[in-house]
């Protein structure tokens, strides 16, 4: 339904725009996700940002315990299936509660992270490639379709290197942040790598190379610069 007008209470709304950031732990996503925000409110757009899990609300309190360990300590010790609605329903929770009428009233939702981070984390639980395309077909139809969550109208993919990623969180880590049960599996945190390199292909998703060619990170803003170019283009076709 993006991209359309609606009918509400009589009055024709455009909706608004939902922009997604996705990425390998530690590939900078809140922090790309910020940047962005602050680009556009300068040049004067109404922003919201969002971020998955939502830790403050209610809603993500089984996604706590199933990240804790408190349903095994292995991430393949839940179904896709059943992990995927713990996600869902925080997210339709946030989207309800909190981005819903901002959204429909046309502004732009900036997330750190998605329904797409379902796909990743979940898809990878499968080794048979027609068991990953039916799980990701059910869960489009679950999140977007059955609960009314929009579909995002750009998924930027920070595509960083699998050893750098694992050297980022390393670092992240050891300044105390403690490792969820995702980030303690280097194995796991390789296949959702891989994961992210066919859903990228699958869906379109705009890829930003975040290394130099030599292998060394780019800067944050250089980074940023990448991602606003192509927000530029996208609003322009909203206002076109």
């Amino acid at each position: 339904m993006n991209g359309q007008k609606i009918t509400n209470g009589g009055k024709t709304m455009s909706l608004g725009k939902l922009i997604v950031f996705e990425g390998i732990d530690g590939s900078g996503k809140a922090t790309q996700a910020g940047l962005l925000a602050d680009s556009l409110r300068d040049q004067g757009e109404n922003v919201m940002e969002i971020s998955f899990p939502d830790y403050k609300s209610p809603a993500s309190t089984l996604v706590r315990m199933y990240l804790d360990g408190r349903f095994g300590s292995d991430p393949d010790s839940v179904n896709p299936y059943t992990a995927s609605l713990f996600y869902a329903v925080d997210r339709f929770a946030s989207f309800r509660i909190k981005w819903e009428s901002f959204y429909l009233s046309g502004g732009i939702v900036i997330a750190d992270r998605y329904t797409t981070s379902n796909m990743v984390h979940q898809m990878t639980k499968y080794d048979d490639p027609g068991e990953r395309s039916q799980f990701l077909s059910w869960l489009e139809d679950t999140e977007y379709d059955k609960m009314g969550l929009p579909r995002p109208d750009a998924v930027f993919l920070l595509d960083v290197p699998l050893s750098v990623s694992l050297q980022l969180v390393r670092a992240r880590n050891a300044g105390g942040r403690p490792s969820d049960i995702h980030e303690k599996d280097p194995k796991y945190m390789s296949r959702c790598y891989e994961a992210y390199d066919r859903l990228s292909r699958r869906y379109g998703w705009i890829r930003i190379a975040c290394t130099q060619p030599e292998g060394m990170l780019k800067s944050e803003k250089e980074i940023a610069d990448d991602v606003l170019t192509h927000v530029c283009g996208l609003l322009k076709d909203r206002k076109g």
